[in-house]
């Protein structure tokens, strides 16, 4: 059986055509990458940078981080990156990295957390047997020695701040806490850490064992629901407007009022 991630998992919710085109038929996409996606991948790369160097013990200040990020968007940007909100231009999201490292570098220099390792892959088992795995990557990985708790964090660059309600039945990083316990000796406790950089602020969460064991229960039963399905209709909603696949969806084609559809819009999944 495929080794499934948060994203597969949560695009065959959001829309099973949609999970086709990109899963099975692995058709390319309309649109390659947005800005928002740009941004949150130099963001997320120029973090990295950070704290691989606290790990090897190398000294930097904040216009090592702000160089480092501006030589990236400029050797990465280009003009097939589409900017979806045509009120803002590049630059605008150009000063909102900047704004979002200076904040960061301000608040946790200097940065002696115990971070042991960033974009960590994780192997997430959910049966004994190995049948029913997941992958994917960790922002950053802090073990805390004295009383052997791990820290997940995770980084937010979009323009929205979820409650402390909605993090704590966030399945993401929950998922990530189970492959932890996996793969670590005497795990006291594993806490999820968001850091929402728009808003330059830190929530905390935690599972106790039942909700982790009951949390691969319900994933188990949506792995076998993905493996089994056949048909694979597409669910509108307002997301069909921001839809990579919208030249082959010949609902959206034949009803473009679909973007005008009510349902509450659910947090686009990251890719891993």
């Amino acid at each position: 059986m495929v080794i499934y991630s948060h994203s597969r998992l949560a695009s065959f919710e959001q829309c099973a055509l949609k999970f086709k085109f990109r899963y099975i038929d692995r058709i390319r996409p309309d649109i390659e990458e947005t800005i928002e996606a740009f941004l949150g991948h130099k963001v997320h790369e120029t973090l990295r940078f950070i704290y691989d160097q606290v790990i090897i013990g190398r000294i930097f200040q904040l216009d090592d981080v702000l160089r480092y990020f501006i030589d990236l968007w400029n050797k990465d940007f280009n003009n097939k990156i589409q900017i979806t909100k045509k009120e803002y231009n590049a630059e605008h999201y150009f000063n909102q990295g900047i704004k979002f490292l200076i904040d960061y570098f301000l608040k946790h220099s200097p940065f002696k957390d115990n971070t042991i390792a960033t974009e960590k892959r994780i192997i997430i088992n959910l049966d004994s047997e190995g049948k029913y795995k997941l992958q994917g990557y960790i922002d950053r990985l802090v073990h805390n020695k004295d009383n052997n708790i791990y820290e997940i964090h995770d980084y937010k660059t979009g323009g929205f701040l979820k409650s402390q309600e909605e993090l704590d039945k966030d399945r993401q990083l929950a998922l990530y806490a189970i492959g932890i316990k996996n793969s670590f000796d005497n795990v006291n406790d594993v806490h999820l850490v968001w850091h929402f950089l728009a808003f330059n602020k830190k929530i905390v969460s935690k599972r106790t064992e039942q909700e982790l064991e009951n949390l691969k229960q319900e994933i188990i039963r949506l792995i076998d629901k993905i493996e089994s399905t056949t048909e694979f209709p597409p669910t509108p909603s307002k997301l069909c407007k921001w839809c990579e696949f919208r030249s082959n969806c010949d609902l959206f084609n034949s009803q473009p009022s679909l973007t005008e559809v009510p349902p509450p819009v659910p947090e686009l999944p990251e890719e891993e």
